[in-house]
């Protein structure tokens, strides 16, 4: 079993260092399919070894955990840490996440990106995304969960600016580097600040250890500056700017991230070092208020996006929220049973969406679509299904998981709170965009683009659509028991109304959405100040752009002639005149080559006579 476990990670990573280093046994590119086929396969076999462990180990007992040691890594002072992973029911519902959905990713992106001219490199990033995350989800301690976490930033960055030659995309992937690099920051100072107080980082210990700590401002510090890291890495307020900007990759690079790896690190964070804040209540707080503003935020941004991977990207930001707001009240199972059920569905719209940008010659605007229902059925179903499980109407996956969630809320406050509430208006928010989204793009009469559609999906596509539909109308069913991980809580003892308005709101969304835009109409567009103020994403990048970005482009400008560059400047012109004077030396002439060895001569003699 240890071997299977070792395995998982170890897979993808071979799959990227054989694409990543192929050429150099060879002067030309593999053949696509021999591309795909080991991209795909790395992954695959990676999951079915994930399905192998949890019907051997967790089948009968969620409640199992093992120990993996792999070797000793690092002896340093008091600090002792060995490369090893740590499964329990937890760490097995992301290994099902990563791998299972990372796979039908990896099968779409087969036929996605047929004949790109980066297509060996575009699976090579892809594999190491993969294992990075498994990394992630897998390391018994903190040092190796940040190597990990470090992993999927800098995968993001490639895959992001995937396609380099548009400055635009360099810029995005730049963008995303560099934000999710001020919530890294603050998530290496809490560890840091965790060593230093509890003298270990191996996850299980410290997590006895913060729980049994009397010290509540320590363990508060040191919860926060995580949750800043969480924040940056899961897109939450403040630093939710780059996952917009995200969308210049390829589509399934966008899967990839929204559903199955990047965005959910923060959410894992949390949970897995769930007994550390749920010591203070205050940092309780702190991850519920991120999540229940960044939901309504985001939500209302998606209203007026015209994009279509913007609308999903900010839609991604919203159900993270969700994530977050379950987390500060203590709602850990429906954190991370909304987290699996919106990678199913959520992987599922961006696919449907790369199946119309292709169809529709790459043309993204959801303003230039309309009346697709009739040209491409098969998409249409996926993305009509998606969009109600992303919604959460009733039977849906998303239904199950969103509703334990605002249950909790309330009963979390015992009775009426503005987190709960949050939650609520939200799922308004969500109906209404959910589905102007697949008014807009499908019914109403035909756009510019539509008129040229053409339905471009291949079976390699068609089955990772197919598959991920199921996923997302039944995920509801599998909602994972992690009692063993989380502690055990009773049963929803919420009024029967909080309940019915939980299953009204999504409903009151589709209506208001069916009046809005069913008839091709789009009724909100960033005509009107508000409207342009959303379509912004609220104004962050451009205050980020005047507090931070131009205040230190100033600064290195007039910095440009200071002293301490004239000196670095003076160094290399003095050492390039140096240069030239001695390359004087050599003239070819044996003469002066014997006069100078008889002056050199002289002087040492001299120089010993002296001293």
């Amino acid at each position: 079993m240890n071997d299977i476990i070792g395995l998982i990670p170890l897979l993808p990573l071979l799959g990227f260092l054989v694409l990543a280093l192929a050429p150099l046994f060879g002067n030309r590119e593999l053949p696509e399919k021999v591309v795909a086929a080991i991209g795909v396969s790395t992954v695959g076999i990676a999951a079915l070894l994930s399905f192998a462990l949890m019907f051997s180990v967790f089948s009968g007992d969620w409640q199992a955990s093992l120990q993996v040691p792999a070797w000793s890594w690092i002896r340093v002072g008091d600090l002792s840490l060995d490369f090893g992973f740590h499964v329990d029911g937890l760490t097995q519902v992301m290994l099902l996440v990563v791998t299972g959905v990372g796979f039908l990713i990896h099968l779409y992106s087969a036929g996605y990106m047929r004949g790109d001219a980066g297509y060996r490199r575009y699976f090579a990033y892809l594999n190491l995304f993969v294992c990075a995350m498994l990394l992630l989800v897998m390391a018994d301690n903190l040092v190796l969960l940040y190597l990990g976490w470090e992993g999927v930033g800098l995968c993001s960055y490639l895959l992001i600016g995937f396609w380099y030659r548009n400055p635009g995309n360099g810029a995005a992937a730049r963008k995303a580097f560099i934000v999710t690099r001020v919530g890294d920051t603050a998530m290496a100072l809490g560890l840091f600040l965790l060593f230093r107080e509890f003298a270990t980082l191996d996850i299980g210990a410290l997590n006895r250890a913060a729980g049994a700590s009397t010290d509540i401002g320590i363990v508060t510090l040191a919860a926060l500056l995580l949750l800043g890291g969480a924040v940056g890495k899961s897109a939450q307020l403040p630093l939710q700017t780059w996952l917009p900007d995200a969308m210049a990759g390829p589509t399934p690079v966008s899967a990839l991230i929204h559903a199955a790896t990047m965005v959910t690190a923060g959410v894992y964070l949390i949970a897995r070092l769930h007994p550390l804040f749920s010591v203070s209540d205050t940092a309780m707080l702190a991850v519920g208020w991120v999540g229940a503003l960044t939901l309504l935020s985001a939500g209302l941004s998606a209203l007026v996006q015209t994009d279509i991977k913007r609308i999903l990207a900010y839609s991604t930001i919203s159900q993270i929220g969700y994530m977050f707001l379950a987390l500060g009240v203590g709602a850990w199972s429906g954190a991370i049973f909304h987290l699996m059920t919106h990678a199913f569905f959520k992987a599922l719209l961006f696919l449907a969406a790369g199946s119309v940008i292709l169809s529709l010659h790459h043309e993204q605007d959801v303003t230039a679509m309309g009346g697709l229902r009739k040209k491409i059925p098969l998409t249409f179903a996926c993305f009509a299904i998606g969009s109600a499980c992303l919604a959460a109407l009733p039977l849906t996956s998303g239904f199950y998981s969103k509703d334990q969630i605002l249950l909790q809320a309330w009963e979390t406050f015992q009775g009426f709170n503005l987190l709960w509430l949050a939650g609520i208006v939200g799922a308004l928010v969500t109906g209404v965009y959910s589905f102007r989204l697949l008014f807009l793009v499908f019914f109403g009469r035909e756009g510019k683009a539509s008129q040229h559609c053409r339905d471009a999906n291949s079976p390699v596509m068609s089955i990772p659509l197919v598959t991920l539909s199921l996923l997302a109308l039944s995920g509801g069913l599998l909602a994972p028991p992690l009692q063993g991980v989380f502690p055990a809580r009773d049963g929803s003892h919420a009024p029967l109304v909080v309940e019915g308005i939980a299953i009204a709101m999504p409903l009151l969304g589709l209506l208001t959405a069916w009046l809005m835009f069913s008839k091709g109409r789009n009724l909100l567009r960033p005509f009107n100040p508000l409207e342009r103020f959303l379509f912004s994403g609220w104004g962050f990048d451009w205050l980020y752009d005047r507090i931070l970005v131009r205040p230190l482009v100033w600064l290195a400008n007039i910095n440009s002639g200071d002293i301490v560059d004239s000196v670095y400047r003076g160094s290399a012109e003095a050492s390039r005149r140096l240069h030239l004077l001695a390359s004087q030396t050599q003239n070819g002439q044996v003469r002066w080559y014997l006069g100078s060895l008889a002056a050199g001569s002289i002087l040492l003699l001299a120089i010993l006579v002296v001293l």
